[in-house]
């Protein structure tokens, strides 16, 4: 039998609520997970952080669960549970025991169509004093912490949905009124667009009577589901972009980052293992030469961000004291210059392609990664299981496509970012 062959049940209800079933009765536990086709790429200028803002809401109770009683019923229950917000989606898991289904399957539908009853001004002033405390811990008040807002506000031209950072800009988090959040919760918060996923150890004769029960009666908004962003502006660098920040940092910083493809794009796989073989292990070529040999970089790391609408590459590297910022950008470049030129030798994709593959594999033995990696397949590629697909993209990468996606992306123009201390 494949390992990675996931075998599931998709159906959807009248209300246009998309369900995918996973049996798998090794574990005595159940993943519930939800997905709402909306994320921060949803927002507009002036309303940016609604979306991260509604994910703290969605945990203040609804019609029939008091403020605080979802996380206490569940944990009781010993299971767990979180939330989680992106440019492009927002979820909702737990994980509990086998036979505490109906708890968690209750709990997320009275929230899908009952949480406006709910809904008041002291609990909306609470949670705007939340994520405005949590901005100012994670971003604001924390070394380099404005980078990544700093770079995609320079990368992404204004009005594009991925150039205003998940958490929102201060000014709007503050502003946000109960007729906001009212109507973001119409708007986006409907049966219709969203995808719930239960995975694990459930009675396959009676999980759809369950789920019918909880869900089948909430109505979708009038709009339905929501269709994909469709008009905005396009990325275009056309010259290197320099921006310079003063900090209170011990050590400098450079930030190189790039325009590359949407998540699953032709070139999405090849730009991952371009970042595992510039920094994914100490014997990679950036972290294996800068820091260990040379010894100028306190650390080093590159990865591949891929969204629905957009992709950027980022490489980012810490000087050792007494090192410039100019020097690891002329060593990072020579090492991006060699494998645009002389390629990368077969037994290093191949460690990088078992890392990654092994990495993959293990991480689908946990039940709630797996629900949420069925979910997230489901709205990236409309396939839930897209396991052996999402892996042979790896296996295809070669020297040639890694010497490609680095002519293509690499070699175009940047933005550079230098935080230096204060």
């Amino acid at each position: 039998m494949d390992l990675l062959n996931i075998g599931y049940e998709k159906y959807k209800l009248e209300n246009g609520l998309d369900v995918i079933l996973h049996h798998d009765t090794n574990l005595p536990l159940v993943c519930v997970n939800i997905w709402y086709r909306v994320g921060s790429a949803n927002e507009i200028k002036g309303k940016t952080g609604i979306a991260h803002l509604f994910e703290h809401m969605m945990f203040q109770g609804s019609q029939n669960v008091p403020k605080e009683k979802h996380f206490k019923f569940i944990q009781e229950a010993g299971g767990t549970l979180n939330g989680s917000t992106s440019f492009d989606r927002t979820n909702y898991f737990e994980k509990v025991p086998s036979n505490y289904i109906e708890l968690a399957l209750w709990l997320e539908s009275d929230r899908m169509g009952l949480l406006l009853p709910a809904l008041t001004q002291d609990k909306l002033t609470n949670q705007i004093g939340v994520v405005s405390n949590e901005r100012l811990e994670r971003y604001d008040n924390q070394p380099y912490g404005l980078a990544w807002e700093t770079l995609i506000s320079n990368l992404y031209p204004e009005g594009h949905p991925y150039s205003w950072p998940t958490i929102g800009h201060m000014k709007d988090i503050k502003s946000y009124t109960l007729d906001d959040v009212s109507s973001f919760f119409k708007k986006y918060y409907s049966p219709a667009n969203a995808t719930l996923v239960v995975a694990g150890n459930f009675e396959k004769e009676k999980i759809k009577d369950q789920i019918s029960k909880y869900f089948a009666e909430l109505k979708s908004s009038s709009n339905g589901k929501i269709t994909s962003l469709s008009s905005f502006p396009k990325p275009n660098l056309d010259k290197n972009i320099f921006i310079e920040k003063k900090e209170n940092v011990q050590l400098e910083r450079i930030y190189l980052a790039w325009h590359s493809g949407k998540a699953y794009g032709k070139d999405d796989s090849s730009l991952d293992i371009l970042s595992d073989l510039l920094t994914g292990s100490k014997s990679s070529r950036l972290t294996n030469k800068l820091v260990y040999e040379m010894e100028i970089a306190q650390d080093v790391s590159a990865f591949q961000f891929s969204g629905k609408y957009d992709g950027h590459f980022m490489i980012i590297a810490t000087a050792k004291p007494g090192i410039t910022l100019e020097k690891l950008k002329d060593e990072i470049f020579k090492e991006i210059e060699n494998i645009g030129k002389n390629g990368v030798a077969e037994k290093e994709i191949a460690r990088s392609k078992n890392v990654i593959k092994s990495s993959f594999i293990y991480s689908m033995q946990n039940s709630d990664v797996l629900a949420d990696q069925l979910n997230h397949y489901n709205f990236y590629l409309g396939e839930p299981n897209s396991f052996n697909f999402d892996l042979q993209r790896y296996e295809d990468v070669t020297t040639e496509s890694l010497k490609n996606v680095t002519e293509k992306y690499i070699s175009k123009p940047f933005i550079e970012l230098q935080i230096k201390p204060i």
